[in-house]
């Protein structure tokens, strides 16, 4: 039997409120013959949605990737972000700026009211005139933020890895279902259709029996050793730790390609890129709803010194319940990337690539390939992937990546961390979500939170 896991936000209890989201959900499930998505330009002048018809957005992180989403999100028409949330005031306040300069032609129509900026995630959240979110927060901040836009019944965008650990994404799972939000996460590589090209060749055998799968990702990075600095004015560091490890403050802690190779914040690209190219091998396999039995990590390089200390290069192996073996290890062992080989034919797969061997089987790919493909093309399938979390927002269905498919992928990650840090061979139990015999590595499956939050 599973354990039940709870999580208490501590501090500010959030409360459901019935406003303009619940209205436009009870107003989606009646009108059965209303369109999932109705074309912009049938909706108003300036090709606009109607104010009351669009879906506000409050944005909980204010980075790197939340600026690649905010293009994104300020060209679909139905939507509209009316909030911006980040303990760097700056980097807030500059996204802010980027959303009240490109809804400015909306102003003169009276149909912006404004982009609101917080510190604290849970007054962005407390607001009933907001409908969804999108979570860009460093990894240790993703399950408290995700559980809490559930209880106050937002829907969810939420960057992958989902959460930073196993348990944590249980969380996740059950409150998303049980406050009927719709959640996708930003695995946008379901979105590309070079992607489920090669996962519907695989599942539909094309490739004879399937025997292996290897999948590379980049290695981790490795830190500066710096010295502790004062923390910058404008920037509320204790709330950018949250939950994490009270340490000193440096620069280099916070960037992000630093916090995200120091095991504080993250698994490192052992999830951070392995929620995209292992998730490939999941659908692949369609194993969404499951796991391997086996896990065995063979080799795994940590960093000697400065902040970032998860490994800069691992392999890990895992059996599946089809015998398959999937090999997965950082790229300076396998190209980046997901190889399908079967007993016919092996398949390779990449952002902008798609390529197959032997040349006897080339032909079989070639007349499959969406037109207008250029290989080493890369067409993200971000916008995409953005668009079926609007659409499904409306629809009340399930996006491309739910909810279970993050906690999933993100889980034979994690598995890979802990038997790399481990360095034996681990047994999982993919229904009760527990490793085998093994203590030591079933306490890995959850993390304490620094006080006051809690799970």
């Amino acid at each position: 039997m599973r354990k039940k896991i709870s999580m208490n936000l501590s501090c500010t209890n959030i409360t459901n409120h019935v406003n303009r989201r619940r209205f436009l959900k009870g107003a989606a499930a009646a009108a059965v013959s209303v369109p999932m998505f109705v074309p912009a330009a049938a909706l108003g002048k300036n090709s606009q949605a109607a104010a009351g018809e669009r879906i506000t957005i409050g944005m909980i992180g204010s980075g790197q990737r939340a600026c690649q989403l905010a293009k994104h999100l300020v060209d679909m028409p139905d939507a509209q972000i009316t909030a911006t949330c980040d303990p760097f005031l700056k980097k807030r306040k500059e996204l802010k700026a980027f959303f009240k300069k490109a809804y400015a032609s909306r102003k003169a129509k009276g149909t912006f009211k404004g982009c609101a900026d917080y510190n604290d995630f849970r007054d962005l959240l407390s607001r009933t005139d907001i409908d969804a979110v999108v979570i860009t927060s460093p990894e240790h901040w993703h399950a408290l933020m995700a559980v809490a836009a559930a209880r106050a019944k937002k829907d969810i965008y939420c960057e992958k890895a989902m959460t930073r650990t196993v348990a944590e994404g249980q969380a996740v799972v059950k409150a998303v279902r049980d406050n009927k939000c719709v959640f996708q996460v930003g695995q946008q590589q379901r979105s590309d259709p070079i992607f489920r090209l090669a996962v519907d060749m695989v599942r539909e055998g094309v490739l004879g029996k399937l025997k292996t799968i290897k999948v590379g990702v980049p290695g981790n990075r490795t830190g500066p050793a710096v010295d502790p600095q004062p923390v910058p004015e404008g920037f509320d560091y204790d709330f950018w730790l949250g939950p994490a490890p009270l340490k000193p403050y440096q620069p280099e802690r916070v960037v992000n390609m630093t916090w995200m190779s120091t095991y504080d914040y993250s698994i490192g690209y052992q999830a951070g890129w392995g929620c995209h190219n292992v998730d490939i091998a999941q659908w692949g396999l369609d194993a969404d709803d499951t796991g391997p039995l086996e896990i065995e990590s063979t080799r795994g390089v940590f960093p000697s010194k400065g902040i970032c200390d998860c490994p800069t290069s691992w392999h890990t192996e895992y059996r599946y319940a089809n015998d398959v073996r999937v090999i997965f290890a950082s790229q300076d062992e396998i190209p980046m990337g997901i190889r399908f080989e079967g007993s016919d034919a092996r398949l390779y797969v990449n952002r902008g690539r798609i390529t197959a061997g032997p040349d006897s089987f080339k032909p079989k790919l070639q007349n499959r390939l969406p037109a207008g493909y250029k290989e080493d093309a890369y067409r993200d399938g971000s916008p995409m992937h953005v668009r079926n979390f609007l659409d499904c927002v409306r629809s009340r269905k399930d996006p491309v990546t739910t909810v279970e498919i993050g906690h999933r992928t993100n889980t034979v990650c994690q598995l890979s961390d802990i038997a790399t840090r481990l360095k034996r061979k681990l047994r999982w139990d993919p229904t009760k979500e527990q490793f085998v015999d093994n203590d030591e590595a079933n306490k890995m499956l959850l993390r304490k939170m620094r006080a006051p939050w809690q799970m």
